[in-house]
């Protein structure tokens, strides 16, 4: 259990750091700042709001990519605690 919640916590920030780098872009070819990604575009106004939902499906992509990342961790610690 020592190797396991280390890994977690690498494997975990790792995906989503990858979620985040690789959100998509709006028409522009821009990507939404961490702030917007975070607040899901809550804090948006007047025609920006047109971007919530590229925040919110990039925040859904971080989030998934951070649980990858922690069902891996979770696995390659396993497999390491085999050994």
């Amino acid at each position: 259990m020592k190797i396991v919640t280390p890994l977690v916590a690498v494997f975990a920030t790792a995906g989503a750091l990858t979620g985040f780098l690789l959100r998509p872009s709006d028409v522009f070819g821009e990507q939404l700042p961490l702030s917007i990604v975070l607040t899901r575009g809550s804090n948006l106004h007047g025609l920006n709001r047109l971007l919530i939902p590229l925040a919110e499906r990039s925040f859904n992509e971080m989030a998934a990519g951070l649980i990858l990342g922690a069902v891996l961790g979770t696995v390659v610690g396993a497999l390491f605690m085999r050994r």
